[in-house]
């Protein structure tokens, strides 16, 4: 997945291609010069991401009965996204908050009214709050933070990102069955429950635009049509590595009214050519063959497009062969030089789950039911689209690529900041300091290329010694052993 291709897309072909925005191999983007706008405006488009009075239009608010409580579903979704953006996630924290007025804003008087520090009240809200409540709110998320960057469409289409990971998960409750865990051990059965998500992020702004989820022996292209098919943004152009390369991606696309851009393998791009291999830019017509999958409720009919066939070269580095099928007919409208150019933005999708997993503290959910786990990912992409859409309001106060923003140092400059908006005492003088601050927070510039690393990892040495067979025989294990006696 962590090719060097990709570094190598990021460089000249043909002498046309200019540097993007991967700031981890050393390329930064471009940025485009547009007006200026008042950071009023800005503060008026980022409050309209955050929990108002406009959530309660969703459909799934209008099924349900949500009478009068301390918490109700703003200030439940409030702390949700407040729980991933903060350090410390435990509901402990959230209901602290609460006691100190952290959400006076959105529910007057919430801090003299709850009385009790215990976390009952807040765990029956967030078990309260309806799943397509969440999904209904990310989607919401999206269009607007699509409405507010002027430089989103390309050629009128949303370039989305495709890729997938996995999330761990403890196996409590209805969890192993929702969730099973993928069995690697030949004399024990695996502890840890995944579950296999696939996002689809902005490649212009890094936003979540959509997202499915699933056991881990559901596939990654399954659920990539999945989110397709859900999607209401609009045309996309969908970008996807040899993972998603297959007839059924591009079955889907066309299906929703969008274009794909997927890398291929040498196999599949020789078997869709029907001859031998050779440099350029070939019309294709892609038929499914008797081993594709094919999606249900789409049309089997063959699909038209071009076989992309460059060869990357740069200096020090060894040549790559790319193979790129896109849904994109026309070869004066789109070049092959600015679609291989496009597919270099591929790599920060990496980057992206990197920062959900590390950065807000997703690639281990501590849940006790499948309905929570789903819920709190769909929250970490929530809170994960607050943070980038302040990201792009600094940029586009600075005229610069949000990609150009150091993703953890924004984070802490926003929690200060989300802290005074949701008690009430944010000025528009803090909301200028904070985009000064997140507009000063750029990536390094790396003058000399970065060693080659191994993608291996050395384990920390701990006192405790390993643990052989199932956790369970360990338990019982445990209260037949005699206890050792301490002598005074």
């Amino acid at each position: 997945m962590f090719d060097i291709i990709y570094v190598c897309i990021l460089t000249y072909i043909h002498g046309t291609i200019q540097k993007n925005a991967s700031a981890r191999k050393g390329a930064r983007p471009k940025p485009v010069p547009s007006s200026q706008p008042s950071p009023k405006a800005l503060l008026a488009a980022f409050r309209r991401l955050l929990p108002s009075r406009q959530i309660w239009r969703l459909a799934s608010l209008q099924k349900g009965r949500f009478y009068d409580r301390l918490f109700t579903p703003l200030v439940t979704l409030w702390y949700l996204i407040f729980q991933r953006l903060a350090a410390d996630h435990t509901l402990e924290k959230v209901v602290a908050d609460a006691q100190a007025g952290g959400a006076n804003a959105l529910r007057p008087g919430l801090s003299q009214k709850l009385r009790s520090s215990a976390t009952v009240s807040f765990s029956d809200a967030r078990q309260r709050l309806p799943l397509a409540f969440l999904r209904q709110s990310l989607a919401l998320q999206a269009r607007r933070i699509l409405a507010l960057n002027p430089h989103t469409l390309w050629h009128n289409l949303i370039v989305c990102l495709l890729d997938g990971s996995t999330v761990r998960l403890r196996p409590y409750g209805d969890i192993p069955r929702r969730f099973p865990p993928n069995g690697n051990q030949a004399r024990s059965a695996p502890y840890w429950s995944l579950m296999r998500v696939v996002v689809g992020f902005c490649a212009r702004s890094g936003a979540a635009l959509g997202c499915a989820h699933g056991s881990f022996f559901r596939s990654e292209q399954l659920l990539a049509c999945r989110m397709m098919l859900r999607s209401a943004l609009g045309p996309c152009l969908y970008v996807g590595d040899r993972n998603f390369g297959v007839f059924r991606i591009v079955q889907t696309a066309r299906a929703v009214g969008s274009h794909v851009l997927l890398r291929l393998t040498e196999a599949r791009a020789r078997r869709l050519l029907g001859r031998p291999l050779r440099l350029g830019s070939h019309p294709v017509l892609w038929s499914h063959t008797a081993s594709d999958r094919l999606q249900p409720g789409c049309r089997p009919t063959p699909v038209p497009g071009r076989l992309l066939i460059v060869v990357l070269r740069r200096k020090g580095y060894r040549s790559q062969t790319l193979y790129l099928f896109t849904s994109l007919t026309d070869p004066v409208d789109y070049p092959v030089a600015a679609l291989v150019e496009l597919y270099g933005l591929r790599w920060h999708i990496e980057l992206n789950l990197r920062y959900l997993k590390t950065q807000m503290r997703l690639a281990q959910l501590e849940c006790k039911s499948a309905e929570m786990a789903r819920k709190e990912w769909l929250a970490g992409l929530l809170a994960y689209n607050v943070l980038r859409t302040a990201m792009l309001c600094a940029a586009l106060r600075r005229q610069i690529s949000p990609l150009l923003l150091s993703f953890s140092l924004c984070r802490r400059h926003l929690e200060h900041w989300l802290a005074l908006f949701g008690c009430g005492t944010a000025t528009a003088r803090d909301w200028r300091r904070l985009l000064d601050l997140m507009g000063r927070a750029l990536l390094p510039r790396r003058r000399k290329p970065r060693p080659q690393e191994p993608r291996k990892q050395r384990h920390l040495r701990q006192p405790y010694p390993p643990l052989i067979g199932s956790r369970e025989k360990a338990r019982q294990q445990l209260k037949i052993t005699p206890k050792c006696s301490h002598k005074n």
